[in-house]
């Protein structure tokens, strides 16, 4: 078994649909994310080489421990794109959690939950085609009568994962409802490899507090990230002074454009991460409402400026509303 690595920090980030692009991955690495995730990919769509899917899954030098995040409902085909990925990733990791229709409904994502044998199957086969450790990231169970978290977790262990992912809610819930930290726990009593708790961390406070409940070796940030990369800054800060500082949404987007330029990240996906980074904030809405109608980056640049102005001259914020 090629074994985990040993992680500088706590906090890692979690692999996001639509979300944690190669720029955004080296924002949070440069805040100090202790571990990458690609988005998850498909395996057929590796496979078939599609321009698109591989253009998810390029990694920034500056990622360093980073990981790839496969799904898929054919063994050969997942053990085909992990092949094809494992030189340019030093983990590979097999999505057994995803809660959405269109991935479940082919028998990907959480719904291979339903099968454990078959994760067991998956990770020992992927074991013996690669040269890198073998993760699994799952939910609690399929809903409150199948919970299988800890079923699940030992088959991996004993297939030979290197280290499993529990976000703490069901397949049923979706991303409604809470995450349950004592079935995380649960796992994380029941397995000698790490544990990586995910689900309903919020601030660095609640944070190190699943940490030390759950016993977890490392916690995984998703929806929080998205509005507050920063976040990982302030966990490690947290956790070794007892105190953080904030940093400015607008700030944090000029540093994710500054990288998405450079890695030519496309402009939908930049006008998503100012609409994310810019909930929250003083005028917030109408902020969004005219990134929203941006068609290129210029425009973009130059209604983010105007709302810069305005709140550094102290300008009431109806005179932000009027198109300049």
């Amino acid at each position: 078994m090629k074994k985990f690595p040993k992680l500088s920090g706590k906090a890692m980030l979690a692999p996001m649909a639509g979300v944690t692009d190669v720029a955004f991955r080296a924002l949070a690495k440069r805040y100090g994310a202790a571990l990458t995730y690609t988005e998850f990919v498909s395996s057929a769509a590796i496979v078939r080489g599609s321009e698109k899917t591989l253009g998810t899954v390029k990694r920034n030098p500056s990622e360093r421990p980073c990981a790839v995040q496969l799904f898929g409902n054919n063994k050969e085909e997942i053990v085909a794109a992990a092949r094809a990925l494992e030189m340019d990733f030093d983990i590979i990791d097999i999505n057994c959690g995803c809660p959405v229709h269109k991935v479940i409904k082919t028998g990907a994502g959480s719904a291979l939950l339903s099968n454990p044998r078959l994760i067991g199957e998956l990770v020992e086969e992927l074991i013996s085609a690669v040269n890198k450790p073998v993760t699994v990231k799952i939910r609690a169970g399929i809903d409150e009568k199948r919970i299988n978290a800890v079923e699940v977790a030992n088959i991996a262990e004993e297939a030979g994962a290197a280290a499993i992912t529990v976000h703490g809610r069901t397949q049923k819930q979706g991303y409604s409802g809470k995450a349950d930290w004592d079935i995380i726990k649960e796992v994380k009593e029941s397995v000698s490899i790490p544990v990586i708790g995910n689900g309903d961390i919020t601030s660095p406070e609640i944070f190190k507090a699943r940490l030390e409940e759950s016993g977890v070796d490392y916690i995984m940030m998703g929806r929080v990230a998205m509005k507050n990369p920063f976040i990982f800054r302030q966990i490690n800060d947290y956790l070794e002074t007892g105190f953080y500082t904030e940093k400015p949404p607008l700030e944090q987007f000029s540093e994710y454009l500054e990288i998405a330029e450079k890695c030519e990240i496309p402009f939908i996906q930049i006008k998503n991460h100012a609409m994310w980074l810019t909930k929250g904030i003083k005028g917030g809405r109408k902020l969004r409402e005219r990134v929203s109608t941006t068609k290129n980056l210029a425009e973009l640049e130059k209604i983010i400026g105007v709302y810069k102005l305005t709140t550094i001259k102290g300008t009431h914020i109806s005179s932000f509303e009027r198109p300049p």
